[in-house]
């Protein structure tokens, strides 16, 4: 068996091409989404995201207004110019670039974006409203992989077991949800649970997001399970690589996403649709 592998940069072309008609529809009603990206300081992966953004952006329609400020900025004037962009009605969405300097607490700026904005999705009420099944934003890579998911036919995952392998609060436990609220059965772990073989053999869909390469091998995959790779490494030639040992897991998964390619398109693709939808919202 060959895995057939899910195509994250057509599946994202396919939604970027949906948010660009939407934008399209809400500037025929005098409304143009807007979305504020805020970059401090100038750590060299943050500003290949943030360019990738904005120029997403650009491509579909929603204005990107982006602000760069010296790794110096306090932790104050960061939250004042947050505030600043709640209360501005052009901005619909705000982002936040991660990581933050050592000086600004992550955690309460994230908390003071405005709900209605944080289409990032990492706001304790977006987790919240997501736990119990209300309207929220998602955030935007396990949303990505759940649509990832829905394009191979797999929407209601009742009788379906997946294992999650990373617990962070940004990929891990929102993934976790979002499958449960799919029906599916999932267990959460980390690379070092022991004997993390035995999990991942008895499951339908694997998501692996842990940071590490080959935290996932062939023979740690039940013949035919989907296998989704959330990791971005770099290998001893410094080449893009995941978590999952790619060339041996696709001879045993039923289907499998590459790095590059797979998720991190649709992760874009995920922020210009929350940010579409903020706007539909308020329109």
């Amino acid at each position: 068996m060959t895995a057939r592998l899910i195509d994250g940069k057509a599946l994202s072309a396919q939604l970027r091409d949906g948010v660009a008609r939407r934008c399209s529809a809400l500037k025929a009603r005098g409304v143009t989404p807007g979305l504020a990206v805020i970059l401090v300081g100038d750590d060299p992966a943050s500003q290949v995201y943030v360019r990738n953004k904005v120029k997403a952006c650009e491509d579909a329609g929603i204005r990107s207004v982006l602000e760069r400020h010296d790794a110096t900025l306090t932790e104050a004037a960061l939250l004042a110019r947050v505030q600043a962009l709640n209360a501005d009605p052009a901005i619909h969405g705000i982002l936040v670039q991660l990581p933050l300097p050592a000086q600004i607490d992550s955690h309460k700026v994230i908390e003071a974006i405005a709900p209605g904005k944080d289409v990032d999705g990492f706001h304790v009420a977006s987790a919240g409203a997501l736990m119990v099944g209300r309207p929220g934003f998602r955030p935007c890579t396990p949303y990505g992989c759940m649509k990832m998911l829905e394009s191979i036919g797999m929407t209601d995952l009742r009788g379906k077991h997946a294992v999650v392998i990373g617990r962070s609060n940004i990929v891990g436990k929102p993934m976790a949800m979002l499958l449960l609220a799919a029906n599916a059965t999932v267990t959460i772990c980390h690379s070092g649970t022991a004997d993390l073989g035995a999990l991942t053999r008895q499951a339908d869909i694997v998501v692996a997001a842990v940071g590490k390469r080959k935290v996932l091998t062939a023979g740690m995959v039940k013949p035919g399970a989907v296998v989704i790779d959330v990791g971005m490494n770099r290998d001893e030639a410094g080449k893009l690589c995941g978590d999952v040992d790619f060339d041996g897991v696709r001879e045993v998964a039923g289907w499998i996403t590459p790095v590059p390619g797979g998720v991190g398109p649709m992760t874009i693709a995920m922020l210009l649709v929350n940010t579409v939808e903020s706007t539909e919202r308020g329109a």
